[in-house]
Formats: C-alpha cells, structure tokens, sequence
C-alpha cells in the first residue's frame, strides 16, 4: 500500500544556534570530516606503515579494507539505531569510541592489531555518517534540503581527498602514527561543537522495534562480500575459499531479503527500492566510490614509487582533486535545488570518466600540467555525482527512515569503495604479471623464481623496483625502468575499465527523474514521500 505521513516541521527556528540547521551543519562538520578523512589519509601513510611494520600489498590492503569492512557492515543497523534512539546520541557515541580507537592505531606495533582496530574504529565511524545524515535531514526546510547535501558533500569530498595532503604532511613531519593522533584534536572539537550546538535528542521511530534477526543477516551478508573482495585478488578469484566466501553472502544475502519482506518491523523496508531515485542513487554511489577510492589508491603508488615524490609531494600534487571536491558539492547542492539530481549527476560521470581515461594515460614522464586538469576534472565530476545521488536517496525517504536511508548510502560507497580498490587492484596486478616477462627480457634482465618472482610482482603492484643486492647502476637503472613500465602497464588498463564504468553509470543516471518541487509556504512542513511498503 502507499503511506504518506506528514513530514516533521523542522526545529530550525528557535532562537540562538542550538539546534538551528546551520548550527546543526557546524556541529556535525568535525565528526563528518573525521570519518571520511580516516578513509582515505592512508593513502599516503600506506608506504610507510608498509615499510614500518614489514607489510605486504595484502596487508597494506586490509589497513585500507578493514576500516572501509566496519563501516559497510554496521553502517544501515547504526542509521536504524539513529532513528529509533535519536541521532544527537548516536553521533556522540561514534565521535568518542572514534577517538579512542585512532589512539589505539597509532600505538600499534604490528600488522595484525592495527588492522583490528581499523575495523573498530570503522564500527564508530558507521555511527557518525547517517547519525550527521539523519540531524540534517530533520533540520533543513525542504527547499534548502539540496543545499544542506551539497554542503555535506563538500565536507565529506574534501576530506575524504585531502586525505592524501594531511597524511603526507603529517607523515613527513612526523612519522605514520601521527596520521592518526591528528584525531584526538578532531574529535575533541566534535564533541565539544555537538554538546554546545545541537538540539535535544529527538528519535523519529520510536514505534518500531530493532530486527536483530535482520541485522544478523545482512552484517554476515556484508561482511562476507567484503572479505571475498580483498581476499580474492590474493588467493584468486576461481579459488575455493573465494567461492566458499562468495557462496555465503550470497546465502546470507538472499535470506535476508527473504526475511524482511516477511519481518513485522524490517531493518530495511524493502519497499524503499521502488523509488526509481533511491535504486539508481544507490548503484551511482557504488560505482561513484569505486573511482574515487581505486584512483586514489593506486595513484599514490604512481606519485611516490613511480614519480619518486615524498609523502608531502603527493599530497600536493593532488591538490586540483581536493580542491575541486571541497569546492564543488556546494554548488553542486544549489543547482539542485534548481533543476533536480539529473542534471548535475549525468554531468559529473561524464566528467569523471574523461578524467580517468585521461589518468590511464599516465607515463614515467607525464608532467604536472597534465595531471592536474585529469585530477581537476575527477574532482568536480566525483563532487557532482556525490551531491547528486545522495539528494537523491535522502530526499526521497520518508523522515522516519533519514538514518537507514542515510546509512544505506554510506554503505554503497564503502562497499564502492572495497569494490575499487579489490577489482581495480586485481586487474592492475593480472596485468603487471603478464608483462612483467616481456619487459625484463627486452632490457636483457632475468626473473627471479617461485616465491621471488611473486615478491617482484607484488612490488611492482605497488609501483616499487626490487634492486638486486650489488647491482650495477645500469643494471639497477633497467630494473627500474622495466618494473615502472610494467605498473604503469596495469595502471592503463585498471584506469581503462574505471572510466568504462563511470561512462556506464553516466548512461543508468539518465534514468533519474528530476526531483519534484515540493510546494508549501516558505520553510514549513511538506508531504513526506510516498514509500510503497
């Protein structure tokens, strides 16, 4: 049947900035930039938490998957949690266990710790994002809904890109650790603006009741699928642990669509996907992560092992991306406001697949004037498609559902996020493997064999050269050389397939309506949509 309740009138209007939607924005800002700054300021301290605690791809890997792991896995029961219990005390909660686990990383002294911590911390950090979600959504008049997006796209896009900046400065300065205790500040000034700035703890479901069951499922489902993705690009796609993984969350995955359609009080109504813009705004935020995250991922390995730049260097040199996707999501917000998510959203994926079929071009003498206009051009269409498809998503679920709708995108862009760096990774690794063999042999080298040839691929994976010990330096030039073309091999073809399917969710988002103008006076209460349940 079809439910229209009313929507909410919001609490902006009271006096004074507590619980105001600008004061709302402010307040959430630091927790926001601090979850998605984590996601991606390993980056850059990946090489040298790499070469500290004796690292392989693999591993480096799981610094970067395990925090992305947390996070999609509790992401939509922490959205529920928000709307059931009150977002001001769930984002709260996520700030201070967030703190205490970025101590906890940076006073790790092996591998295995720190990447269970990183998961932890994604745990909280899965509180903060749809908890920040959902205040917004409750605050803002409907016809500045777009704007609040774009300003909580800014705040998410360029974080989530100066990543790579802050991690290089703060690793150059200091060492990697430092790349996490830069939190303790953070999180203070969080915890601090949202006691001072936010209103009072206000559930909008307290009717329902938590589907444990549901939850159950769908984190076994999750994490599975994330587990399969990391681990399949190591022991190969066609291994039987792989399969086995892969069976079970699809399993778990099928059960759990199975049982919410039947639950009295569903994790997630499913009902939900019959709004074409919520569907296609979920697949966008999947396909938006993957370029963002694999780009970035394995662009820094170009910059530092093939290029030679210090941590500090390559941050800045991906300056023009950060810039843009702190830049752009505001306006971005404003011209939907105007004219709806499909403008905006198809324009930005094209802009995006152009600067990526423009970064696989990437050689050892590329220069910066090149690199810029394609991290410019990535930056703006990534900034667009992010502002886009979350107005999409958010605007039209109904208020009562702002936290599992919220934290059902959050999760399509970790898990985006997972797929990037596993899939892209794999098709970079595939691809060096092959030509590996024919570049040693046309500059006259010889391959190492068994675990030594595997140890060479992984390196040169990682844009890095395995010098054997007393080499001449004509001999350590052609090793360079040979490994460098070999990567920059598996760079083309990873960054191939990236633009391919931002091309492809360019033509999909042609499918969204543009958002319908909500009529009413000025800043009072409209219709919630109507949810097909």
């Amino acid at each position: 049947m079809t439910q229209t309740a009313p929507r909410e009138a919001p609490p902006g209007r009271r006096p004074g900035p507590r619980g105001g939607p600008w004061g709302t924005l402010v307040a959430i800002a630091f927790g926001v930039m601090m979850v998605a700054l984590d996601g991606t300021i390993v980056a850059v301290a990946n090489p040298a938490i790499g070469a500290d605690l004796d690292a392989s791809l693999a591993e480096l890997q799981w610094v970067t998957h395990g925090y992305l792991l947390g996070l999609a896995v509790f992401l939509i029961t922490a959205g529920k949690l928000g709307d059931r219990y009150g977002h001001r005390r769930v984002f709260m909660v996520g700030v201070v266990g967030f703190t205490l686990t970025s101590v906890a990383i940076a006073l790790s002294s092996a591998v295995v710790p720190l990447v269970a911590f990183r998961i932890l911390q994604g745990v909280f950090g899965a509180t903060i994002a749809p908890a920040a979600m959902g205040l917004l959504r409750s605050s803002f008049p409907p016809d500045k809904l777009g704007r609040a997006f774009g300003m909580f796209g800014s705040l998410i896009g360029g974080a989530t890109a100066a990543g790579p900046i802050v991690g290089g400065i703060l690793v150059s300065a200091f060492s990697w650790h430092a790349a996490f205790l830069i939190n303790i500040p953070v999180g203070l000034a969080a915890l601090g603006l949202g006691v001072w700035l936010l209103g009072p703890n206000r559930p909008t479901d307290t009717s329902s009741r938590m589907d444990l069951p549901g939850i159950a499922l769908l984190s076994v489902a999750i994490f599975a699928l994330v587990w399969a993705l990391v681990e399949a690009p190591v022991k190969g796609w066609a291994h039987a642990e792989t399969l086995t993984v892969l069976a079970v969350a699809l399993a778990f995955g099928t059960v759990f669509v199975l049982w919410e359609r039947k639950a009295e009080a569903p994790l997630l109504p499913l009902g939900i996907f019959r709004s074409a813009p919520i569907s296609i705004g979920v697949v966008l935020m999947v396909l938006m992560a993957l370029g963002l995250m694999g780009s970035l991922f394995f662009i820094t390995f170009y910059l530092q092992g093939v290029l030679g730049l210090t941590p500090l260097q390559a941050g800045l040199q991906l300056l023009p991306l950060t810039a843009m996707m702190a830049i752009c999501a505001t306006p971005a917000g404003r011209l939907i406001d105007t004219v709806g998510t499909r403008v905006p959203t198809v324009g930005g994926l094209v802009s995006a697949s152009v600067a990526l079929f423009m970064l696989s071009r990437l050689t050892p003498d590329t220069g910066v004037v090149y690199t810029s206009v394609g991290f410019v051009l990535l930056g703006v269409g990534l900034s667009m498609v992010m502002t886009g498809a979350t107005a999409a998503i958010l605007t039209s679920a109904p208020v009562s559902l702002a936290g599992v709708a919220s934290g059902m995108q959050q999760a399509a862009m970790q898990l985006g996020g997972s797929l990037g760096t596993a899939v892209l990774g794999a098709v970079l690794s595939v691809r060096v493997a092959a030509t590996l063999p024919g570049h040693f042999g046309d500059a006259g080298l010889e391959l190492p064999q068994g675990e030594g040839l595997a140890a060479l691929q992984s390196a040169v994976a990682q844009g890095s050269a395995v010098v054997p010990e007393g080499a001449s330096d004509a001999v350590a030039q052609a090793v360079t050389r040979a490994s460098h073309l070999a990567f920059m091999d598996g760079l083309f073809l990873a960054f191939s397939v990236a633009a391919a399917v931002m091309a492809g969710a360019a033509v999909l988002s042609l499918f969204m309506k543009p958002a319908a103008k909500e009529e009413g006076a000025e800043g009072g209460a409209a219709p919630e949509p109507a949810v097909h349940l």
